[in-house]
This record gives structure tokens, C-alpha cells and sequence, in this order.
């Protein structure tokens, strides 16, 4: 395979990663709002998986980056 198809391929398991990420993100950001609106303090995983998920997905967004720079350049 060429290496720009490789990238390409890369690109795309990048952004799907991205997207599942978000949405299990997303979840989490729920409660978050849910313990909020009720004037709760959110559990402690609640805010966890929030933050772990946020760090995933902006070094996601990192490798995403750096893929499509190194496919524009070929």
C-alpha cells in the first residue's frame, strides 16, 4: 500500500476514534450536567471519565493533526 493510502486510512481510524470518544465523553458530561441541575456534587468517576476522556481525544485530535500535516506534504 502507498504510503499516502496508508495515511489516508490512518485519517479515518483517526476521526471514528474521535467521534466514539466524544460520545462516551458525552455520557459522562450528562451526569455531570444532571448532578449540576440538581445541585449535587457529581461523583467522583462521573468527573473522572470526563476528564479522562477529554485528554484522550485532544491527543487524538494531536495525532489526527499530525497525520493530515505529513499527508499534505507528500
Amino acid at each position: 500500500m502507498s504510503k499516502k493510502s496508508e495515511l489516508k486510512k490512518q485519517i479515518e481510524e483517526s476521526e471514528l476514534e474521535i467521534e466514539s470518544l466524544e460520545k462516551k465523553r458525552n455520557r459522562s458530561q450528562s451526569a455531570l450536567l444532571q448532578a449540576f441541575m440538581k445541585k449535587e456534587e457529581p461523583s467522583a468517576a462521573d468527573k473522572e471519565y470526563y476528564q479522562v476522556y477529554s485528554e484522550l481525544i485532544e491527543l487524538e485530535r494531536q495525532n489526527l493533526q499530525k497525520l493530515k500535516t505529513e499527508l499534505n506534504k507528500l
